[in-house]
């Protein structure tokens, strides 16, 4: 079991809804960096609504065969590893639907606008959401 974490101390981080899963799964493609942040109870980690969204859509089509718990109890597998959900504004789906460039995928745009209006840096493998002009760490 993860440590508590104690708000307004270290830096707050955004999830990507791979680095997320990934972080449940202990997947050693989640580099020893990123886990480590995510593990530090100094930090505020944030998950986006966006990802339980994305995590249960994904599983009702068939596209992901392991997130059926966490489409069952997703607050519940937060509040055990003192994650802290992000809500969808209108202000993020705003940015999310006017963010220049080709990358398609709602989610993805949605995180991206999120990182960039709420001003933190997203975790995330995918070098296109910085393309987007979200702050990114880790992408490859």
């Amino acid at each position: 079991m993860r440590c508590r974490r104690r708000p307004g101390a270290g830096v707050i981080l955004l999830l990507d809804t791979h680095t997320l899963l990934w972080w449940f799964a202990d997947d050693p493609a989640l580099p020893a960096n990123v886990a480590a942040a995510i593990d530090d109870p100094a930090n505020t980690i944030l998950v986006s609504a966006a990802s339980a969204w994305e995590i249960c859509t994904k599983t009702r089509i068939g596209k992901l065969s392991t997130g059926q718990a966490l489409c069952e109890d997703f607050s519940g597998y937060l509040e055990r590893y003192y994650f802290t959900p992000l809500a969808i504004s209108v202000e993020h789906g705003r940015l999310a639907g006017r963010l220049p460039g080709a990358h398609k995928d709602p989610f993805d745009r949605m995180l991206a606008a999120q990182a960039i209006i709420e001003g933190i840096p997203l975790a995330t493998n995918d070098a296109a959401l910085e393309g987007l002009g979200a702050q990114v760490i880790w992408a490859a």
